[in-house]
């Protein structure tokens, strides 16, 4: 289970209900039940947040049904939960890998063989003779 997602409002420290997300095609803000986990373009709104949300003139606000009591784990969820810990249970722990031994050429040195090599965002150019 992950953390209890907080309100996305700023200075607001209490624990999120709601899920905001916007249609801008639409002109319409959708308020609904907490979504199951957090999404980049939607926002978690506490119960007072949540209740007092308002948009700008011209837009439509669509309240989804909000859940009077949190929803409880079910027969699915829990066989669910079980299958997850018998499967990390039947991994065989693997041996801690040594760590790779650094060559002994200096960082601006191309390896030997390697015409232009790149590292990451770097190129490494050998010098013209």
């Amino acid at each position: 289970m992950g953390a209890i997602r907080q309100c996305s409002r700023s200075a607001c420290r209490q624990s999120a209900v709601a899920t905001l997300t916007y249609v801008y095609a639409d002109s319409t803000a959708v308020l609904g039940p907490l979504a199951t986990y957090a999404e980049p373009h939607c926002y978690d709104l506490c119960e007072q947040h949540a209740d007092s949300l308002t948009v700008p003139r011209g837009w439509e606000v669509l309240r989804l049904a909000m859940p009077s009591t949190p929803q409880q784990p079910g027969p699915d969820d829990l066989l669910a939960l079980a299958n997850a810990v018998r499967e990390a249970a039947a991994v065989p722990a693997q041996a801690p890998q040594q760590p790779a031994q650094r060559s002994q050429h200096s960082a601006l040195e191309a390896p030997a063989g390697a015409e232009g090599i790149r590292r990451g965002h770097l190129r490494i150019l050998r010098e013209p003779s």
